[in-house]
């Protein structure tokens, strides 16, 4: 009967504490890209909905590589239009994704999974964002990349 309490208080808790981390947690998608290889003018598009609450928000960039990726870094160009204020916030992020030794730096094990921060941005109540990515390598097609996200969390 004891245990059961505890097992009971302790199920509430780490519920509640696991509610209050999402609540920063504004949007998190992934696209995928083609398996033949990512175009360079194919961009990838991400809506994000209105926000509630005027505040700081961090938006990251999700990447997912395959073995076949063929280079120790990505370049990825993100373009943020936030309505309604008409306003648009362009990015370069440079993905290092292997250590000096040429290893995958990112965690998985076929495939890996990495995280790069993109901006810090003050949006407004009711502000939304249409984003746009896209790589900007010299290869025209690049193979081993699966899956681009993004992701935004309040402050």
């Amino acid at each position: 009967m004891k245990n059961s309490k505890c097992f009971a208080l302790l199920a509430v808790v780490l519920l509640l504490a696991l509610s209050a981390c999402n609540r920063k947690l504004v949007y998190d998608r992934y696209a995928s890209t083609p398996i033949s290889g990512w175009e360079k003018n194919d961009t990838l598009s991400f809506d994000i909905r209105p926000v509630s609450g005027t505040d700081t928000y961090y938006m990251w960039l999700g990447l997912r590589t395959s073995e076949d990726y063929p280079f120790t870094a990505v370049t990825l160009i993100v373009e943020q239009h936030i309505y309604p204020k008409d306003t648009i916030v362009n990015d370069t992020v440079k993905c290092q994704i292997t250590d000096r030794h040429g290893n995958a730096s990112g965690s998985g094990v076929n495939f890996h999974q990495y995280r790069f921060p993109v901006n810090s941005l003050q949006l407004q109540d009711g502000d939304s964002i249409h984003i746009r990515v896209r790589h900007d390598m010299k290869r025209e097609i690049l193979p081993g990349i699966s899956d681009v996200g993004i992701s935004l969390r309040r402050k």
